[in-house]
């Protein structure tokens, strides 16, 4: 008798057990297999960051790019192949799977679209993602996963809640989040039927100032729209920040929220980065001294420990402040004892423009023009400031790493470098900011910040430590992103 009543209560608990939310997210790019910036970043760190909760099944769909290194590509496992139905299309589509850190990851093949050097930037982009969205939705057969919620993320996968809209129905909840939406995959009209293989009536979400416009349709379909930064979700009902669309999101911001992305605090840890020469702690910078002159050998610098370096990691254009930079940076680094340390690539004047400065001012300027992850890292280990000034700025990662390595950012009060840097000149902070978008303005924070580094070194060096202890890491925005998935779920 009381072996059953134990047999019952065990049961009950298992019963009672909460079954795992079921989350698949959709983009365009994943770290570490192909990335090309901010989205593949949040894609490589979101799901892992939801998967350590424990209350979980994440499952992340990309495209199979050649792109993807060989490494994973030999671990992947092939599933299965279907056909893929697109307008008058009979498409191939491979399906494989590969496992790690808590994550099934799916990669969607098919050689045509997706076997080509590079992710974007091709004639039929809007057919290979209109295929790859198609895909996605058409998978759940053989992948034997119904997610109880899709995230999908920019424009590539805005055709997600369009889709299920208008063609596939299935009841799950959809998430639409804009990581950038200067970039909405607007298409003409004509083309709705043939390359999107979207019914008529679709042209009631789509349609925008006489175009397809694919991110206005996610957010009129999505049952949440989330941005990557409170301030970014503000700014989107401000035509200068909303490239068209700010009629959506007023429309629909009451489904409209923004949550900062974190970083992979372990990948970016000074105590273990394999990239640098020196390792360091926050208890302990001695290190970060000799990554300084390790970067001034590399850049081609005087090797002064005790002079300022400023470092400048990002794209080379217009909206991330290259203009400020181009009226500014020559009167500071002519009047002030300092260096500048350039790493990026983008438009040409901004390119030449550095090359330019750097032969000016030899010895004191470095125009690294080129991307690479692990110089980047000794950029940010090296340096003793960090300069962000952008005119948009959706969340930004850069500042918060900056932060993780001891290097203080300075940075302009918008999206998320607002929500994420607080001036420390009047008080308590953990970076320098400005408000308004002009040179001067900017430059008066990289005075403050230098008068700061020469005239109160204990307060420079109390400042470097607490930035480099800031939790920044994906483990708080999760809880946020959790608190979203379980009241789209009603839990």
């Amino acid at each position: 008798m009381i072996n059953k009543e134990i047999t019952k209560e065990v049961k009950k608990s298992k019963k009672a057990a909460p079954e795992k939310k079921k989350i698949l997210f959709v983009g365009s790019e994943v770290l570490p297999f192909a990335a090309t910036g901010g989205l593949g970043e949040v894609l490589g760190s979101l799901p892992k960051a939801l998967a350590a909760r424990g209350d979980y099944d994440v499952r992340v769909m990309m495209p199979y790019y050649s792109d993807i290194g060989e490494q994973y590509r030999n671990s992947a496992k092939y599933l299965c192949n279907y056909n893929v139905g697109l307008s008058w299309r009979n498409l191939y589509c491979g399906l494989f799977e590969l496992k790690q850190d808590n994550v099934t990851y799916y990669f969607i093949d098919n050689e045509y679209y997706f076997h080509r050097d590079g992710l974007y930037g091709f004639y039929d982009d809007g057919e290979r993602y209109a295929f790859f969205c198609k895909a996605v939705m058409d998978s759940f057969y053989f992948i034997d996963f119904m997610p109880d919620i899709i995230h999908a993320n920019d424009w590539q996968t805005a055709l997600i809640p369009i889709y299920n809209n208008s063609k596939y129905h299935y009841d799950i909840k959809l998430i639409f989040t804009i990581h950038n939406i200067e970039y909405q995959g607007q298409y003409d009209l004509k083309i709705l039927p043939t390359v999107f293989d979207l019914p008529p009536e679709a042209g009631a979400y789509v349609e925008y100032e006489g175009c397809i416009n694919l991110v206005k349709g996610a957010i009129e379909t999505s049952d949440c729209v989330t941005t990557v930064s409170e301030s970014y979700a503000k700014e989107l009902e401000d035509p200068a920040f909303a490239h068209g669309l700010q009629d959506m999101i007023k429309k629909n911001n009451w489904k409209t929220r923004g949550i900062l992305n974190g970083i992979d605090a372990e990948g970016y840890d000074p105590a273990t980065d394999t990239a640098i020469a020196h390792n360091f702690t926050s208890t302990d910078f001695s290190g970060k001294v000799q990554d300084k002159l390790e970067l001034q050998r590399l850049a081609g610098l005087r090797e002064d420990a005790g002079v300022p370096v400023i470092a400048i990691i990002s794209r080379l254009v217009a909206h991330k402040g290259l203009d400020l930079i181009t009226k500014a940076m020559e009167n500071i680094v002519r009047n002030c004892e300092v260096q500048l340390v350039v790493l990026g690539k983008g438009d040409r004047k901004y390119e030449d423009y550095f090359i330019w400065l750097q032969n000016q001012y030899n010895g004191k300027v470095s125009a690294m023009i080129t991307y690479n992850k692990d110089l980047s890292r000794k950029v940010y280990a090296g340096a003793d400031m960090f300069l962000m000034p952008s005119k948009a700025e959706p969340c930004g990662l850069s500042q918060m790493i900056a932060c993780r390595y001891g290097t203080v950012p300075i940075v302009r009060e918008t999206g998320g470098l607002r929500d994420s840097i607080v001036d420390c000149s009047y008080g308590e902070g953990n970076g320098f900011t400005f408000a308004d978008y002009n040179p001067d303005d900017m430059a008066n924070a990289i005075y403050r910040a230098i008068d700061l580094y020469y005239n109160n070194p204990e307060g420079w060096d109390k400042l470097r430590k607490y930035i480099s202890t800031i939790d920044f890491s994906w483990a708080k925005s999760a809880d946020k992103y959790d608190e979203m998935y379980s009241w789209l779920l009603g839990r």
